[in-house]
């Protein structure tokens, strides 16, 4: 089922919600609300006939921009250089004297096991304290904490409260779960208006799965005025902000004239992008179009390469089949062979040929 999909099945039947959470976390949300692969999605109607692990010291950098800003002072500076003893010793006694970013700042740190062991009992405890003066990321954490009973007792009641504060004080994951929640309709009221204003903050703020949950709803006219071109933009700039899901959306979009003006160039390239991703679904429809030459040269080859990729993820397609049903026998071997080096060149001469066409377009995103 398609990212787009899943969010209107769950405004109609109201299903669990997916959680935002900071990169490099444990993802938390419940299986099935995960970002899909788009199985789902309306299929495109061709013719038969013609996203490295972050560092310790870049977490760092990212967590204490978040927690203290553009502050600088001796227990930012220490965290950031990866001195997390010292910035907990630095950070004490502020947090001692009612700083709250100084209590998200240890919190983060035993959190994460940062230089000590991790200890999500004394997390959860300053992310509390912090949370009472008001921090609004100590606030949104120990929402999330309540909400898989991490370190406290699991309550999604007490988790949908601390989300509610954490969004009045303009925590923009905060306003996303919120949002999620209303449309949930089981521990925030069914409110999907209020979930639509909600995401719409959180899209605002940057957030790209807001982005695209927002412009799906503004299609499907979820809680707001049905608003196609706006909708469109919405899953638009989620794919620009590198959401695998919403580059294969949005190639549709393109594909069909929904909502944008029909571009197959751009379509061939933003599946091409999230095929490079590993999405099965953007490898099966990038192969489909370079089979029969949609917007982009006809390559039998390189199409028979993306659809073994698709296929080794469990999607088969017998419309592809048939669409690659005249390719010559050492093209489908040297495309099998590219497949199983993919993303490296397989070792062989084929690989070394001039003649080898590009496995991808341009990148849409680059002028």
């Amino acid at each position: 089922m398609s990212r787009r999909a899943a969010l209107v099945l769950l405004l109609a039947l109201a299903a669990a919600p997916a959680f935002a959470q900071e990169d490099g976390a444990e993802d938390l949300r419940p299986q099935d609300m995960r970002f899909p692969d788009n199985l789902g999605m309306e299929e495109l109607p061709i013719p038969i006939a013609p996203q490295p692990a972050t560092s310790a010291a870049a977490e760092a950098v990212d967590i204490s921009t978040q927690v203290l800003g553009s502050r600088t002072d001796d227990a930012y500076g220490a965290f950031q250089r990866g001195f997390y003893l010292t910035a907990l010793e630095l950070a004490l006694p502020r947090a001692e004297a009612a700083d709250p970013a100084a209590q998200t700042l240890i919190a983060e740190i035993y959190a994460k096991g940062l230089g000590v062991p991790q200890n999500l009992n004394s997390a959860a405890s300053w992310y509390a304290i912090a949370a009472k003066n008001g921090d609004a990321n100590a606030t949104f954490e120990l929402g999330m904490m309540y909400q898989d009973g991490r370190g406290v007792p699991k309550s999604r009641e007490r988790a949908a409260k601390l989300f509610e504060d954490a969004a009045g004080l303009g925590n923009i994951a905060a306003m996303y779960n919120l949002g999620l929640l209303h449309i949930e309709g089981k521990y925030a009221a069914p409110d999907t208006v209020k979930a639509a204003a909600l995401i719409k903050g959180a899209a605002g703020g940057g957030m790209v799965e807001a982005m695209y949950d927002y412009g799906t709803m503004l299609m499907e006219g979820a809680g707001v005025p049905p608003d196609l071109l706006a909708g469109a933009a919405q899953i638009g700039e989620a794919a620009k902000g590198g959401l695998v899901a919403a580059q294969v959306d949005y190639a549709t979009l393109l594909y069909l004239g929904n909502g944008v003006e029909r571009d197959l160039p751009e379509a061939v390239k933003w599946y091409g992008r999230a095929a490079a991703a590993g999405n099965p679904v953007a490898q099966n429809r990038y192969a489909k179009l370079l089979a029969v030459g949609e917007g982009v040269e006809p390559d039998l080859e390189t199409a028979a390469m993306w659809r073994s990729l698709a296929r080794r993820q469990g999607l088969s397609d017998p419309v592809l089949d048939k669409l690659l049903v005249s390719i010559l026998p050492d093209e489908l071997t040297r495309a099998e062979e590219r497949a199983r080096f993919w993303p490296s060149d397989p070792p062989t001469a084929v690989a070394a040929n001039d003649a080898t066409p590009a496995l991808l377009p341009p990148d849409p995103a680059t002028p």
